[in-house]
């Protein structure tokens, strides 16, 4: 579904990324982990459109990935990209008004009555049926952002592009994140794209876990080398955790151990 062939950014004489190449099937859940500063977040802007590569190209479906944000991609960051002054439903509903009515910017008779059973029902599934007419000053912490999802996911996109999503999050809370967003991409054809910290959280959640990693560093210009996929590890949760996962996850600890000291 996606692919990506020798990309490379750069910001003048700074080096982000350098030789990325990745092929991503359909439904896959990838975690992005690695030390801060390396290109994670990055990486996740070239995907949505954002930014726009130095160097090589992205394809989606085999053809060249849209230079702006649309509708096949949506995103959710680790601050809460809700609107204050609208009410949950409303927050919801816009991403369906919007495209459907560009003039007015509403809907009206039996269209917005479908619109809303439509927002209703996305909602329900992240928890926030029983908060239809709260506004997001009202929610927790972890009830905005799973607004913020349910915005993300209204639009129906085929690409899910997250943040650090729970970096902002009591462990508790994050904990039932992890259920929420898991039940919804298994319900779903969904592609996933998270960027984390958390190597246990990355582990956790993905089917396929990608390390970013500076493999070349020169003192004398440190920004002349931009960071790399290092490990492109693919994960089975079907069953417990085996001796080449174990393997797998020490040396990506090793790794970001060292690109710690490294910084």
């Amino acid at each position: 579904m996606i692919e990506v062939r020798n990309v490379w950014k750069e910001y003048g004489e700074q080096v982000v990324l350098e030789r990325l190449d990745l092929k991503i099937e359909k439904g896959e859940f990838c975690s992005m982990v690695g030390a801060s500063g390396c290109g994670k977040s990055t990486f996740l802007r070239l995907l949505l459109g954002q930014e726009r590569v130095t160097r090589g190209e992205i394809l989606l479906d085999g053809k060249a990935l849209p230079g702006e944000p649309d509708a096949d991609r949506g995103v959710v960051f680790q601050r809460y990209s809700v609107f204050d002054h609208l009410t949950v439903m409303r927050n919801v509903l816009l991403g369906l008004e919007l495209p459907r009515a560009r003039w007015t910017g509403r809907l009206f008779g039996q269209r917005r009555r479908s619109a809303q059973d439509e927002a209703v029902t996305m909602l329900d599934k992240v928890g926030l049926g029983s908060s239809l007419d709260k506004y997001p000053h009202q929610l927790s912490g972890g009830m905005q952002q799973r607004l913020a999802i349910a915005q993300a996911l209204i639009m129906k996109p085929r690409v899910l592009l997250l943040d650090e999503p729970f970096g902002a999050l009591d462990p508790g809370i994050r904990k039932d994140m992890h259920e929420l967003l898991l039940n919804l991409w298994r319900e779903s054809s969904l592609t996933i794209f998270m960027v984390t910290h958390d190597l246990k959280e990355g582990f956790a959640l993905g089917s396929r876990v990608l390390v970013f990693d500076k493999v070349r560093v020169d003192p004398q210009a440190p920004n002349a080398y931009g960071a790399r996929i290092t490990y492109n590890i693919p994960l089975d949760h079907s069953r417990d955790c085996p001796p080449a996962l174990r393997m797998a996850q020490a040396a990506v600890e090793g790794a970001s151990r060292a690109a710690a000291v490294a910084a």
